[in-house]
């Protein structure tokens, strides 16, 4: 009985050893140019995870009008910035509403950050009526740098919620 265990084994451990050579073989004949022409170049890629699931951005895209939605930390942290591309200017006016307060709510650190008013120039927000193809933004004050990157935050404006996205 043991004998058969072993020799199932050795018969397996060959079966692995003589696949590895081939598999090495065919990678480097890939990489390999044809004879006369120099090796192609490789293109740097960098890979940008799709933010939604399927259900999530064809809702932003039915419901609101809206895709591309992106959070990112700018200003060393200070400001947490919040952009939006209108692909249909009447459903997305909801978000440039300037009746509509919006929110930048981290779970994470328990804050609720509100878009400042400045003296000279008004809601670091763009307010306009919106036009397809264009893209938007607001910023939202993070003093104190609560929202760090790699958190995942909620946005409020009226109605609109984009919940879960991730600070860059």
């Amino acid at each position: 009985m043991k004998s058969g265990v072993k020799s199932k084994a050795i018969l397996l451990a060959g079966v692995f050893a003589s696949a590895l050579p081939v598999a090495q073989l065919g990678a480097q004949s890939q990489s390999a140019a044809p004879a006369g022409q120099a090796p192609a170049a490789k293109t740097a890629s960098r890979y940008q995870p799709n933010r939604f699931a399927g259900r999530a951005g064809k809702y932003y895209e039915f419901v609101w009008g809206v895709d591309t939605l992106g959070v990112k930390s700018v200003e060393s942290g200070e400001v947490i910035r919040f952009t939006y591309r209108v692909l249909d200017a009447d459903k997305a006016k909801a978000l440039n509403d300037k009746k509509s307060e919006p929110f930048l709510i981290d779970p994470r650190a328990g804050v609720k950050l509100v878009v400042p008013s400045l003296e000279k120039v008004g809601q670091l927000r763009q307010s306009s009526t919106p036009q397809a193809g264009r893209s938007y933004w607001m910023a939202f004050s993070n003093k104190g740098r609560l929202v760090k990157r790699g958190d995942r935050v909620n946005v409020v404006i009226g109605q609109f919620r984009a919940e879960g996205l991730v600070v860059d």
